[in-house]
């Protein structure tokens, strides 16, 4: 089965995320999914113009509505917040990151009816649930890959969605799963650079700094 429309960006953080040996999404926070699932949302919308950002605010340029049942939600959302008084992207990270276990719920169901992952349910000593998502179509998960390995070790200029990509997989710590040693240490500086040209996914990336630096300190308030 080949994939009817393009893949949008959620869905290929989501491919990067799962480990091509167990089906199974790395092992990334809570939390730190739930923002990775916020911030690929507003890349999409970005990327399909309706939504826009300066250096301090993010917006909606055009709500008519995409036709993709999670991203029109989430811009009929933005869209309602008054016009004379925007919101920074941390914001609408924070908003959107309480429907993130539904983006990814919805994103999966989508990539396994387009024949690309597949899903099986497995149970641990009979008790405890779990699900993996074993690839149905290499092909379509190798070319996510290849893209990005191609951004990250190359020097050409990248195009907007890659650089969303690849600032989106470095603000969760995808990386260190996704490249060797080897090349991780190549790659370091590429992945930084690239990283700094996307707003969004800086702003991820501070979410999920904050978030852990939070955690922290209650556990330490606690100990």
């Amino acid at each position: 089965m080949t994939t009817a429309l393009p893949l949008t960006l959620l869905e290929e953080f989501l491919l990067l995320a799962l480990d091509d040996q167990t089906g199974k999404i790395h092992p990334l926070a809570q939390r730190t999914l739930d923002r990775a699932m916020a911030g690929a949302v507003l890349m999409d919308l970005t990327l399909r113009g309706r939504i826009d950002n300066d250096l301090r605010d993010m917006f909606v340029v055009d709500g008519t509505p995409t036709g993709d049942e999670i991203l029109d939600p989430a811009l009929q959302l933005m869209a309602l917040a008054p016009v004379l008084t925007p919101h920074p992207i941390a914001y609408w990270l924070r908003q959107l990151s309480a429907e993130g276990a539904a983006f990814r719920e919805k994103a999966m169901s989508r990539l396994e009816r387009r024949g690309i992952i597949k899903r099986q349910d497995f149970r641990i000593l009979w008790v405890f649930g779990g699900r993996r998502y074993p690839a149905a179509n290499e092909k379509d998960v190798r070319e996510v890959k290849s893209r990005l390995m191609g951004v990250v070790l190359g020097d050409e200029i990248p195009s907007p969605r890659d650089i969303m990509l690849t600032g989106l997989a470095e603000s969760c710590g995808l990386f260190r799963y996704i490249l060797n040693d080897g090349a991780a240490e190549k790659a370091a500086a590429r992945i930084a650079q690239v990283s700094r040209m996307d707003l969004i996914g800086q702003a991820v990336a501070k979410g999920v700094v904050e978030g852990d630096a939070t955690v922290a300190k209650a556990a330490g308030d606690r100990g």
